[in-house]
């Protein structure tokens, strides 16, 4: 017992440090601000002292995106499980079953159908909690999915990836998914129905090298790191130094490789803006 509690008189309630939860406050990377973890979801993960756009949770990204009560889940068929039977320091399913538990998951994805302003889209979300979102035969069969529910019900299709690229437990099974997802994309381009991709942080590898660059409009959050292999690899391999801010969604906004960024909570406003001039509703 404390000292505290040895001269406090009867009655009177004092908190030991068991009572505090170590998990309402959050750290800020960008600022270093510590933030009230309440306060920080309600402004949807934004940092209200610099701004950073905090990495959410699918569910999270589904319910400031869509209007209230409107999504509908997509189901995706399941491919095999660990086709390789790979395993290096630990047995890919043994993986797989640990990250259902950690991401709340089936694998690294959510297809839903539902409405923006009113506007109904098909949205896929990729989900950076599940193995680093990384896509695998799964991940590729629910893009192809989202793209065939898009082209059957002709709505427009958002992508949003986070994502640190193939998964290397599927090896060229999962490579393949770069054609594969990029084949359902031209489909959706051919039948003239829009597609949008909403860059958010990380985008990278092979996902960058495939769908997610593809969208007749390319949206990026405020800070983003978009790009194919990473900034400390790609300045060993070229031995220079790498401009400020290089691979971020502002840096390539400016250079031409993305349309806009924009903040989180105007994301919902413009797409569905952006959706009703596309359509011509």
């Amino acid at each position: 017992m404390s000292w505290l509690r040895n001269i406090t008189k009867p009655g009177v309630f004092t908190r030991s440090k068991k009572d505090v939860k170590a998990n309402v406050w959050v750290k800020c990377p960008s600022c270093g601000d510590m933030l009230y973890k309440k306060d920080l979801s309600a402004n949807l993960s934004v940092c209200t002292n610099c701004s950073h756009h905090h990495r959410i949770s699918v569910e999270d990204r589904l319910a400031y995106m869509l209007d209230a009560e409107t999504a509908v889940e997509v189901s995706v068929k399941a491919p095999k499980v660990d086709p390789l039977k790979f395993k290096d320091r630990k047995a890919y399913a043994d993986r797989i079953k640990d990250a259902k538990k950690t991401a709340n998951g089936d694998d690294a994805f959510k297809v839903v159908v539902g409405q923006m302003h009113g506007v109904e889209v098909v949205v896929c979300v990729l989900d950076f909690a599940f193995m680093a979102g990384s896509m695998g035969t799964y991940v590729g069969e629910a893009i192809v999915k989202a793209a065939q529910t898009a082209l059957d019900k002709k709505l427009p299709l958002i992508l949003v990836p986070a994502s640190g690229g193939a998964r290397m437990q599927e090896g060229i099974l999962s490579l393949m998914q770069m054609a594969r997802t990029t084949a359902a994309i031209l489909d959706l381009k051919d039948a003239g129905l829009p597609y949008l991709v909403l860059l958010t942080d990380p985008t990278t590898g092979g996902v960058t090298a495939s769908f997610a660059m593809q969208g007749d409009v390319l949206m990026a959050e405020p800070g983003a790191l978009i790009g194919f292999a990473g900034p400390r690899v790609i300045q060993q391999t070229i031995g220079e130094t790498l401009p400020e801010g290089f691979q971020t969604a502002e840096y390539l906004k400016e250079h031409g490789m993305v349309d806009m960024v924009t903040p989180r909570h105007k994301q919902k406003a413009e797409i569905a803006k952006i959706f009703k001039i596309l359509l011509k509703a």
